[in-house]
């Protein structure tokens, strides 16, 4: 239903990603009038969660960070019903599995490559230092350094490339959506210091209750979802055959449809990722841990039914695997084949359950990378999100944030002028 020509808002709020849904919230709680509109049925943009034939399947694969400051501040975390991730990963090599933990959790883990002689003591050693730098160092300091290539900075700090090769490329192939190590060593350090600082771990009723919970927080009849906006006015947005008024229109959308409605605003390069979902009578890793491939054949695997049981309706385990870009049946077959070697198990009886690619999943970060942007594209017009600010939860949500302030800021002083 359109709205009235005559209903003037202070904001227009587009797109309820998380970014959107930071931005909305902000501006209401500071008295403004705002609407936060939603194109598709439900809030979320990329962080969705799909129910298929009794499984719970997000939008790719997806985790939680309790480390996150935004997180914190926004969200009743004990609401969520998180339950973590193993505090390392597993390494499938052509010698064996190999397990990487969190030294500060697990240093057990870290004497035992030691002892094995699986890697050489100058990685356990640099490993060791890096993950004290990134606990104990202000991330101001991070910040403030020279910004380099991932793969540039694993080099500076001592790792041999064997380790590079073994364990930093594929594991943080799935973490940036590139196998390059071409990722900004400003960002790395970052999400190096998440993940060692806060808990790694998926909500119950998947990471669509994250968006949920972020837009029950927002006053009644703000929020209206299947309602695209087609194009921006001098004095608001294109709604459903009409025009929506406003004061200030901030774009929340992704990179794409951003470029689309803000003409001139430089495009931002995205990552894609497919995520393929598979049920198994028994699970082929009994414990919440997250697998990966040292030739690199998928980003990522985990069985998701061992970190929340819940979500396989009936009693299977549900297996989710990455790949870089959008594989053809060939290639889902191959990955496929690689998850047998990986696992040590048959997978021809997997049953497929779902599929998803992400287009835009995450934003190519290369350096020199700016933490984040301003907002402000014209008067009276802002952009946001993580692709304006780092591809994370933590960046987008920053960024709704930033949004927010500036809006305030340039409405209070055009009320002043």
């Amino acid at each position: 239903m359109a709205e009235a020509r005559d209903d003037r808002y202070d904001v227009v709020v587009v797109g309820a990603g998380a970014a959107g849904l930071a931005c909305a919230s902000d501006l209401g709680a500071a008295g403004l009038r705002v609407r936060l509109l939603e194109a598709e049925d439900t809030v979320g943009g990329r962080i969705r969660t799909d129910r298929v034939a009794g499984f719970t399947a997000d939008r790719g694969f997806q985790v939680f960070n309790t480390s996150y400051p935004q997180v914190r501040r926004r969200l009743e975390l004990p609401a969520l019903f998180l339950r973590p991730f193993t505090p390392g990963v597993l390494v499938h090599t052509d010698a064996g599995r190999l397990r990487l933990a969190d030294p500060t959790r697990r240093p057990l883990d870290g004497v035992g490559l030691l002892t094995g002689g699986r890697v050489k003591p100058r990685d356990v050693l640099a490993f060791g230092a890096l993950s004290a730098r990134a606990l104990l160092a202000p991330a101001s300091r991070m910040r403030a350094r020279p910004d380099v290539s991932t793969g540039t900075a694993l080099a500076d700090a001592g790792f041999s490339e064997e380790f590079v090769e073994t364990f930093f490329r594929p594991f943080l192939s799935g973490v940036f959506l590139e196998d390059s190590l071409e990722t900004s060593a400003r960002f790395f350090h970052l999400v190096w210091r998440s993940m060692l600082r806060g808990t790694v771990c998926l909500p119950r009723d998947g990471i669509g209750a994250v968006p949920a919970q972020l837009a029950s927080g927002l006053a009644p009849g703000v929020v209206r979802t299947s309602s695209p906006v087609s194009g921006l006015t001098p004095g608001g947005v294109v709604l459903d055959g009409g025009e929506l008024r406003a004061r200030a229109v901030v774009v929340a959308a992704g990179a794409g449809a951003a470029a689309r409605l803000l003409p001139g605003l430089p495009p931002a390069e995205g990552r894609t990722v497919t995520t393929l979902y598979h049920a198994a009578e028994r699970s082929p890793l009994p414990e919440p841990t997250l697998l990966v491939d040292a030739r690199r054949r998928f980003l990522n695997s985990c069985v998701l039914t061992e970190v929340q049981p819940g979500y396989s309706g009936d009693g299977r385990a549900l297996v989710s695997t990455s790949v870089l870009g959008a594989p053809g049946p060939a290639e889902e077959a191959a990955v496929v084949s690689a998850l047998a070697e990986a696992y040590g198990t048959d997978t021809g009886t997997w049953e497929p359950v779902h599929r998803v690619t992400v287009r835009g999943a995450l934003p190519a970060m290369r350096p020199p990378l700016p933490l984040t942007r301003t907002t402000r594209v014209a008067p009276g017009r802002y952009v946001c999100g993580d692709h304006r600010a780092t591809g994370s939860l933590q960046g987008a949500l920053a960024s709704g944030a930033r949004a927010a302030r500036e809006v305030l800021a340039d409405l209070t002083a055009a009320g002043a002028g």
